[in-house]
């Protein structure tokens, strides 16, 4: 039987022998709980062990980072309240910014505005291409132009506010429309905070929204961070993402490893290029969901912290502090939300956040009570958010630093998921890097394997969902409301767009999107082509099918 003092086997192995003990002593990630821990759980919880080779605690703010990123976390300063907003046209969702921003006033927390983008903007495609028929808008707002960036942000201060942009195949497209919005407005690139999620890998492994071949895609990462290292110091270029890698079905140690190791491979590939660590490190942040079980959750953020700041020191050769901090936004599991008795979501979104507070996260979404129906209405937004608000003003949670480090159980658990997230590392080191992994169908395997495992053990039971196979009684009471978006979105998307390009110089158009094609051709930064493209009101379509033109479009391998 597994046990978390032992930190020999992988979890794939932890979850086999699981099935054989009673599922309620055990783990979503397979971990078999004991009774009770005592002092010779762990192997120190000591805060001197700061001065060993690979120290295990520490003190906060303080290398290996297991307490938290700074010194003080929330005492000073709370961790930033960011809704995801993007339904519809640019000018709803703008009113939504508004309305969020309205909304969180008198909190002493930094707001941010996180920008979620439909189904074609997401695939690199305008709103008017046949296969974007009748997703305009859907599941998030529909940006094909500067001028659609322009009425997306309108009246919003972009030189104060952090802007977050879930963008991934054709990100660096949208982040020089971004860039040559502000421009236009005068605002200094410099002045610019936020986040562009940008991380190809993670599609790979489990969302699908990939455009080019692995290795085009990562060079476009590469190309976006080198920029952002040049021109945009406040800009995060790239949110090594594990949210999506859960959603997907994998485990909490499998969340923990496979985005570790993802960022692990943009570094690579960055001193590749020739870029200096320090110089771009301390601006990459992460992303990681926060699922039903409680503790993994916080355990599973402190062991990140741990392992990267190891490898950013050890194995890249940091020097600089602030490469060390793994940096990470939480967001709530989508994927728990279920569709029977949505109310019952407020709990679940709420002890997630506070896991993700727990264990030390600087900024946090909260998901919305019906996204599970569609997207949220504003009575769902505000409720999540002001969860955030009881969180960060009535518990007292922000009163002192990893208020549950020490905890034997605590720090047993967080060793153990270290371990075996360290040996999932290896492994993907032996067969020769993320991207030999995505070719050899690893990553989509092994979260296959694990969703599968959760499918069977809920089914059978094992595992109660309240509201789906436990407490269904009341199932056809409290429906809630639904945000529809009218076909006449997609119409009057189309009919900018259509006079968006009779208005152009199309001369212009053509110079730039050949410039896209060199740059692509010949191995440089597309950043300053892109964000000319963007100036020259080539739309987000042509500029990705420029680049397509030149790395073609990726479809799969054979084990796909």
């Amino acid at each position: 039987m597994t046990t978390l003092k032992n930190t020999a086997s992988a979890t794939t192995a932890a979850a086999s022998d699981a099935r054989k003990v009673d599922p309620e002593t055990v783990t979503i990630s397979g971990y078999v709980v004991k009774e009770r821990y005592a002092p010779d759980s762990v192997e120190t919880t000591d805060p001197a062990d700061s001065n060993r080779a690979h120290p295990r605690i520490g003190v906060p703010g303080q290398y290996p980072y297991t307490r938290g990123v700074h010194s003080t976390m929330y005492r000073n300063r709370l961790w930033t309240m960011r809704q995801f907003a993007g339904f519809g046209s640019a000018d709803d969702t703008n009113k939504r910014f508004k309305y969020l921003l309205e909304n969180a006033k008198g909190t002493k927390a930094n707001t941010g505005l996180s920008t979620a983008f439909d189904l074609p903007t997401l695939m690199g495609r305008d709103s008017d291409d046949p296969l974007s028929a009748g997703e305009v808008g859907r599941c998030g707002v529909a940006v094909c132009t500067i001028e659609d960036m322009h009425r997306l942000y309108a009246d919003i201060p972009v030189g104060e506010v952090t802007v977050s942009q879930t963008i991934n195949g054709p990100a660096c497209v949208i982040w020089a429309m971004y860039l040559a919005m502000a421009k236009e407005r005068g605002i200094p690139w410099e002045r610019l905070g936020g986040t562009l999620q940008n991380d190809i890998l993670k599609e790979f492994h489990s969302q699908n929204e990939f455009i080019y071949p692995p290795e085009a895609s990562v060079k476009l990462v590469v190309d976006t961070i080198e920029f952002a290292t040049q021109q945009t110091p406040k800009w995060n270029s790239v949110s090594i993402s594990g949210y999506h890698i859960r959603e997907a079905g994998s485990t909490a140690t499998q969340e923990l490893a496979f985005t570790l190791r993802d960022g692990m491979e943009y570094v690579e590939w960055c001193l590749k290029r020739g870029l200096d660590v320090d110089a771009f490190a301390p601006r990459l942040s992460f992303f990681f969901n926060s699922h039903n079980e409680f503790f993994e959750e916080i355990c599973k953020l402190r062991a990140a912290r741990r392992i990267w700041s190891r490898a950013m020191k050890e194995r890249y050769g940091a020097k600089n502090d602030r490469s060390l901090l793994m940096r990470t936004h939480v967001q709530t599991a989508g994927c728990s939300l279920t569709e029977q008795q949505p109310l019952n979501n407020i709990v679940r979104v709420a002890y997630q956040a506070l896991a993700g507070v727990l264990g030390g996260c600087q900024s946090l979404h909260t998901d919305s009570m019906d996204e599970t129906l569609g997207l949220p209405t504003e009575t769902a937004v505000r409720v999540a958010l002001r969860t955030q608000q009881i969180l960060a003003h009535e518990t007292g949670v922000h009163r002192t630093v990893d208020p549950l480090g020490g905890s034997w159980f605590v720090e047993a658990l967080t060793d153990r998921m270290e371990s075996d997230a360290e040996a999932m590392i290896a492994e993907i080191d032996d067969m020769g890097g993320v991207v030999e992994g995505i070719h050899k169908g690893y990553f989509r395997r092994s979260i296959a394997e694990a969703s599968y495992r959760f499918g069977q053990e809920m089914e059978a039971g094992d595992r109660l969902i309240v509201g789906v196979n436990a407490y269904t009684e009341g199932n056809e009471d409290h429906q809630v409301e639904i945000l529809q978006i009218p076909h006449a979105v997609e119409e009057e998307q189309n009919a900018r767009l259509e006079r968006f390009r009779r208005e152009r110089d199309a001369g212009g158009v053509e110079r730039s999107l050949e410039a896209i094609r060199t740059a692509a051709r010949e191995g440089e930064n597309v950043m300053p082509a892109l964000v000319d493209g963007s100036l020259a009101k080539c739309t987000l379509g042509e500029m990705v099918q420029a680049m397509a033109d030149v790395y073609g479009r990726y479809t799969g391998g054979p084990e796909w």
